[in-house]
Order: C-alpha cells, then structure tokens, then sequence
C-alpha cells in the first residue's frame, strides 16, 4: 500500500508559477512510476505527466509540455511537479498517482487526495 499526499497549490495570476508535491507515506522495494493528472470541473480527470521510477524517463500531454516538468527525489520518497507560464484552463485539482511496472497515462492503483489549482485570468 502506497499513501500520497499532495500540498502545493493555491491560486496565482495567469503567467505565473507554482510548485506542487506529492509525498509517499511509505519507501517501497522498487520505485514506482509516479504521475500528475488533473480534472477540471465538468470534464474527465486527464493525464498530465509522468516519471518512470528508475532512469528518470519523463512523459507530458501535449498541453503542457515545455510548461510543466516533473521530477522526483527518491531519497525523499517525493515527486514534484513544476509549472510555468500557467495558463486559466489549468485551472483543477491535481492528483499525483502511483503505480509499479510499465509506464501508464490511466491505470494507477494509489492516488492522493488531491489540491487545488486556480489561475486567474
């Protein structure tokens, strides 16, 4: 059993910057993949990027690459998820999510609770 816990968001002008966390309760044998994804209200929860648990490979939707970039620090059992240049429809909660094996943009069995963004225009 893997426990997330996200913290990071909040509310910033459209052009701005934040900084989100996910932190797994519990170090693990293998490191998972770890994900962000997002749903805005009324729409369907989307994939956002991804981080495989060994080499570091990286994967973004094409809506945010070269704006968002996501890491993680195994030492501290935490993934992050930078964004820039941030724009009103990324306006949702952000939920980081796990999972052990292959890469996925859907199948996650671990998720946070998830946290706010909100960008004004």
């Amino acid at each position: 059993q893997v426990h997330l816990v996200e913290s990071g968001g909040g509310l910033v002008q459209a052009g701005g910057s934040l900084r989100l966390s996910c932190a797994a309760s519990e170090r693990t044998f293998t490191n998972p993949v770890m994900a962000w994804f997002r749903q805005a209200p009324g729409k369907e929860r989307e994939f956002v990027a991804a981080i495989s648990g060994n080499d570091g490979s990286t994967y973004y939707a094409d809506s945010v690459k070269g704006r968002f970039t996501i890491s993680r620090d195994n030492a501290r059992d935490t993934t992050y998820l930078q964004m820039n240049s941030l724009r009103p429809e990324d306006t949702a909660v952000y939920s980081c999510a796990a999972r052990f094996g292959t890469f996925s943009t859907s199948i996650y069995p671990y998720w946070g609770q998830g946290t706010q963004v909100t960008v004004s225009s």
